[in-house]
């Protein structure tokens, strides 16, 4: 448990910065999920549509540092050569 008064706020706002970081982290699952939902249906238009909004929420995302922008750039790669298989 934090002792100081500074300790204390900081482990408050730690907490409530996870939560939102959480929130983001969330949102970037559902825009891939949605993605390799499109693939398996086998439309690729439809999937690159998709692919198209996803990449802004993987972007963004990977400004606010929630996740590396290597890992943001891997993940848009790796869907973008799964679309193109189809």
């Amino acid at each position: 448990m934090a002792n100081s008064a500074q300790a204390r706020k900081r482990a408050r706002q730690a907490v409530k910065q996870r939560s939102h970081n959480m929130s983001l982290r969330s949102t970037l699952r559902t825009a891939i999920k949605k993605v390799r939902k499109a693939i398996g249906a086998g439309d690729k238009v439809a999937a690159q549509s998709v692919f198209k909004e996803s990449q802004a929420v993987i972007d963004s995302i990977a400004d606010k540092r929630i996740i590396h922008k290597n890992a943001a750039a891997r993940h848009k790669s790796r869907l973008s050569a799964a679309i193109k298989g189809l």
